[in-house]
């Protein structure tokens, strides 16, 4: 991929305008003993849909662009949220993937986190940057992660260390699932899974155009596992995801027919069931079932469009009434 666009330079009017925004927003920001920004996103503070909105595309580089509607799909949960990007390669697998391993273990006291956004694009810590062939150079950045508890100041060093930045241009969102903000930037995903099963699949990345992404937003959820359930069931029961590529028509057909959830042997049950199922080891979930519940694959080649999977509603209510 071209290293000509810089996801950080490109996002840091967008952090700029939420932490100007914040208190609009119910959000809580401080400080780290070395100047990073922290931003409460939803433990402490309430945080709410425009900041998981803002969040999102944050977590996109600046390559995305993400909006609310009401739609007739489901029509007990009808606030859907959209996903476009016309660089869906970088935006979604160089930036907002959820690929950076910044866990840290200090006598009993854990801390656990995936770490998304820009800075995975300046750190290249992930084998996937191999593929992409992309790496990203500028003085600042942030990172956001999915959890319920600010970060040791030992990982607030290792990012600026493989970042190669100052603490003090470090910011660092974080957005627990069970809140509004982390649900939205959870369930914002959607276009980026199915991105991330077209790079499992071996699909030619270069060959991929234009991607938009559709699924319903989960109520908030009393605690994390209902959360994380409620999110993942948005996208695997109900996510729709459109891709134009630039292939033959038989190739866009075989991608089409291979990228819904429903090709996965452990498709058909709730998140929440499955990850019980394999006693919550998270890694132990067929990788194939991570992808949207339904595709659109059209070819720019030949004008033609090839649809394979289905929404569950049943799924999806069975899920968001937990």
């Amino acid at each position: 991929m071209s290293d000509t666009v810089s996801v950080n330079k490109l996002v840091k009017p967008l952090v700029e305008k939420l932490l100007d925004d914040a208190n609009e927003l119910n959000l809580d920001v401080n400080t780290s003993e070395g100047g990073a920004t922290i931003v409460d996103a939803g433990i402490s503070s309430k945080g709410c849909l425009e900041s998981g909105r803002q969040i999102t595309e944050i977590c996109m580089g600046g390559l995305g662009y993400v909006s609310f509607s009401m739609t007739d799909t489901f029509s007990s949960w009808p606030l859907t949220i959209h996903v476009h990007s016309s660089n869906p390669i970088i935006s979604c697998l160089a930036s907002q993937y959820a690929g950076w391993n910044l866990s840290f273990v200090k006598d009993e006291d854990n801390f656990n986190a995936l770490g998304s956004g820009p800075c995975r694009a300046l750190a290249c810590k992930e084998d996937l940057f191999k593929d992409l062939n992309y790496k990203d150079k500028f003085f600042s950045t942030v990172v956001v992660m999915e959890v319920d508890k600010k970060p040791p100041q030992e990982i607030i060093d290792k990012i600026t260390h493989d970042c190669n930045i100052s603490e003090k241009n470090l910011t660092v969102i974080l957005t627990p699932t069970k809140s509004l903000s982390g649900c939205v930037q959870v369930v914002g995903r959607v276009l980026e899974v199915g991105m991330h099963k077209v790079h499992e699949l071996g699909f030619p990345l270069d060959k991929i155009v234009d991607g938009f992404g559709s699924a319903p937003l989960p109520p908030p959820a009393p605690d994390f596992l209902i959360g994380m359930g409620r999110t993942n069931d948005a996208i695997l029961y109900g996510g729709t995801v459109h891709l134009y590529v630039d292939v033959p028509d038989d190739e866009a057909y075989e991608l089409a027919k291979r990228l819904p959830s429903s090709t996965s042997n452990d498709y058909g049950k709730t998140f929440s069931e499955i990850f019980k199922k394999y006693k919550y080891d998270f890694y132990k979930i067929d990788k194939m079932l991570f992808s949207p519940a339904k595709v659109i694959i059209s070819s720019i080649k030949t004008g033609k469009s090839f649809t394979s999977g289905n929404i569950n509603k049943d799924l999806i209510d069975e899920s968001f009434n937990k």
